[in-house]
């Protein structure tokens, strides 16, 4: 082949490459303008003003909005009694959020040119910013205490499953209050089965609080097994209580905790049943939801827990009560991170 053909070879795949390269780029721009159009059908979403302000006369769900349209990932409202009905969304974007006693805790995404970063944003009951944090990695998980004193959030730093076993996790936990921030929960002092502990392969996620301002529990991992461990604040502490808990969400009552077992026979990609955990016998209990959930649950009150599922917009909410009676209810459709105020 002549120089001049092969330079004309090379002319053409760079062309044939460019046209995929402005096809590919079209079709993304193609699928996120139609994110940005309401479809029909879908819930009715307006924008106005959304409060962190609990009303125990009149309950609401504030959570991250997912149906397509102006105002897809914000924060949205809807009555509690009316959580299929209008919503109210707030202009401001959250990956994950969650709320309690007038503080949210917002984790975003801040888009490059050429990669994103991310962040927390504290926010106030009007949704105002109080302060920020950057993140290390991807927002995956967040949760306030019930005073609204502390707040916590979980990102990958490495993979981007729970179902796989290549994955690293950052958990930080914020005094509100003060502002003093602990980046990682494995700076604590960690007692597995009676022993202190100390693996560099140690990892924490799905923080959940006590009403008393002082103890936490979450997920530990290590030497491929997971547990649920009771963190001290004041001590910096924390102690291994069960095996095989994953996201772990504490009842209102603090007696019960929910959360994600991996079972046995399951598919690698969705691995988890939803089970309940009585603190005082350890004494476990299967709720009635048939599929695998990916999802640190939330407590509608202390009788039925809500999660997440994948649907038409990205997820649906569910409910289901947490004694392993009854079966699963669809609370509302594309909508992700609930919090229950008042």
């Amino acid at each position: 082949m002549t120089l001049r053909n092969k330079i004309l070879v090379l002319l053409a795949a760079l062309a044939v490459l460019a046209g995929v390269a402005t096809v590919s780029v079209l079709h993304a721009a193609g699928r996120e303008n139609r994110k940005n159009q309401a479809q029909a059908g879908g819930p009715h979403v307006t924008p106005g003003t959304v409060s962190l302000t609990p009303a125990p006369d009149a309950p609401r769900i504030v959570f991250r909005n997912m149906a397509w349209g102006p105002h897809r990932d914000e924060l949205a409202t809807v009555p509690a009694a009316d959580a299929a009905g209008p919503r109210t969304a707030s202009g401001v974007k959250c990956l994950r959020f969650y709320a309690a006693a007038g503080t949210g805790i917002c984790l975003q995404a801040e888009r490059g040119t050429m990669t994103d970063s991310y962040r927390a944003v504290l926010l106030d009951a009007r949704l105002r910013e109080r302060a920020h944090y950057a993140l290390p990695g991807i927002p995956t998980r967040a949760r306030v205490s019930p005073s609204g004193r502390w707040a916590a959030w979980t990102v990958f730093v490495g993979g981007d499953s729970y179902a796989g076993t290549n994955f690293s996790t950052r958990t930080a936990v914020l005094d509100t209050r003060t502002g003093r921030l602990t980046s990682s929960l494995e700076d604590f002092t960690a007692t597995l089965d009676g022993k202190e502990h100390h693996a560099a392969d140690t990892n924490f996620w799905g923080v959940t609080f006590a009403a008393d301002d002082r103890h936490f529990y979450a997920t530990m991992a290590t030497g491929g097994h997971t547990y649920l461990v009771r963190g001290d604040l004041a001590e910096r502490t924390v102690t291994s209580l069960h095996t095989n808990v994953e996201c772990p969400s504490l009842s209102p009552d603090g007696t019960r905790i929910v959360y994600k077992k991996r079972v046995a026979g399951l598919p690698a990609d969705a691995p988890w049943r939803l089970y309940a955990l009585d603190l005082a016998t350890m004494r476990e209990t299967a709720l009635a939801e048939p599929r695998s959930v990916d999802d640190q649950a939330v407590w509608q009150d202390d009788h039925t827990v809500a999660y997440a599922l994948a649907g038409d917009y990205g997820t649906d909410l569910y409910t289901v009560p947490a004694d392993g009676t009854g079966k699963p209810r669809r609370l509302l459709t594309a909508g992700l991170a609930p919090a229950y105020l008042g």
